[in-house]
């Protein structure tokens, strides 16, 4: 062939890799999309974590009758439509691409387990979350125990010993209000040094009972968070910082109000204007507001918050505070123990007695708190691995793309306004989106 021809055939074959699909087939794909999780979100509440769109789309869905199967059969119809759509070269219009497909794939396998298709912990959380969860044994466990053991001397079971000296950081009741506004402000403060929010952002806090987890963010739109921490059990110093950067800054709500600004509000992608709970977002979305702590508070700096600002108001002794980090140190060690938990109770290899059991021995929670963990692991199912696993991908992810804190804040702040999705943080290639 004669090199003209050659480089014509070669220029040709490039366009076509690199041409964009038609803004009038995605934006059609995409608000069909946003019908389908709506309608889900009306067979199974709770399914529809958020949804910011247009008042009547909901409306619309809402007065038609939610079929299970007929809103099976149309996901899987809208699939197979999606995948006729060319796949562009890169950057931002391909990571929407994936993420329509990999949100569908979601959806439909949500569905099937609604129709009764069982499947176990790993596949599930494959299929509803984009990863595959490690295993441990106990004895990886038994390991981190002995050195915990070491950390906290005395008398009664480790659990009790642990459980015992946590009391002394109980937040009392009154104090919560003034410590959690203190600890949401400063997480606020350093999160807005580095990740621009839209103006009219804001949250408020409420204070609830009678829930199976701690802290809720639920995302009202145009930047508005409700936040609700759970009191029914008592609430230790650390939880402060915890719940304020996990709810808040840079978590939940720097999370929803960057996919609203950045994808709805510019580039008019309605997909995002959706969050279904059980879907591959929700690994970044957990993922990235544990990370979130450490990347505000690195080093000694948010002991030095809890020693300084927090322990004053809540009227708590900070001279152990040195001790009670080290030793939630450790026991972060043991956040994986919680899974392996879930896996054996959902699969049937332990009964709710025994889940109980593990968890106290293994995660040191008191019976009671690990109740609650049952409780939560009964209603959100392998929604527990996007805690750890995510917080260590997005970790990863993050501090493989940058060296520096300030570079980290960056990478960090990208992948909050971005479609990518749990499998694109295991890349050993990342790509960084475009326009």
């Amino acid at each position: 062939m004669p090199r003209l021809a050659c480089l014509f055939l070669a220029i040709t074959l490039l366009a076509a890799c690199s041409e964009t699909p038609p803004a009038d087939a995605m934006n059609g794909i995409a608000k069909r999309y946003v019908h389908l999780v709506l309608a889900t979100g009306e067979i199974a509440p709770g399914y529809v974590d958020a949804y910011y769109g247009p008042p009547e789309w909901r409306e619309t869905v809402r007065n038609e009758a939610a079929d299970r199967e007929a809103v099976l059969e149309r996901a899987q119809a809208l699939r197979e439509e999606l995948k006729a759509v060319p796949m562009p070269y890169g950057g931002m219009p391909a990571l929407r691409r994936v993420y329509l497909d990999k949100q569908l794939d979601a959806l439909i396998a949500y569905l099937e387990i609604l129709g009764g298709k069982e499947l176990t912990f790993d596949a599930e959380a494959q299929a509803l979350y984009d990863v595959s969860p490690p295993h441990f044994d106990a004895a990886h466990f038994d390991a981190i125990l002995a050195e915990i053991d070491a950390l906290v001397p005395g008398e009664g079971s480790l659990a009790e010993r642990v459980e015992n000296f946590r009391q002394q950081f109980v937040i009392p009741g009154d104090a919560l209000p003034a410590v959690f506004e203190a600890a949401i402000e400063e997480c606020r403060t350093r999160t807005l040094m580095h990740i621009p929010m839209p103006v009219q952002e804001s949250f408020r806090v409420e204070y609830v009972n009678d829930k199976p987890w701690s802290g809720y963010n639920w995302f009202q739109g145009d930047a508005h968070s409700l936040i609700q921490v759970n009191t029914d059990l008592p609430i230790f110093i650390d939880r402060a910082v915890e719940l304020g950067c996990h709810e808040g800054y840079p978590g939940h709500h720097v999370y929803n109000a960057l996919l609203e600004s950045e994808l709805v509000d510019q580039r008019g992608w309605m997909e995002f204007s959706v969050y279904p709970l059980f879907s591959p977002p929700s690994l970044i979305a957990e993922g990235s507001a544990n990370y979130g702590v450490e990347l505000a508070f690195p080093g000694d700096e948010r002991l030095a918050f809890e020693r300084d600002v927090l322990a004053p108001l809540a009227g708590i002794d900070a001279d152990m505070l040195d001790e009670y980090a080290a030793l939630r140190e450790k026991l972060a060690e043991l956040d994986y123990a919680g899974n392996e938990a879930a896996r054996a109770y959902l699969d049937g290899e332990m009964n709710r007695d025994e889940a109980i059991d593990w968890l106290v021995k293994y995660n040191l929670y008191s019976p009671e708190r690990a109740a609650q963990r049952v409780d939560f692991i009964e209603t959100y199912r392998s929604y527990v691995i996007n805690y750890n696993l995510g917080r260590d991908l997005v970790r990863d992810y993050v501090e493989r793309n940058a060296e520096s804190h300030e570079g980290r804040w960056q990478v960090f702040a990208e992948l909050l306004g971005s479609p990518r999705l749990p499998s694109g943080l295991q890349a050993p290639q990342d790509v960084k989106g475009g326009t």
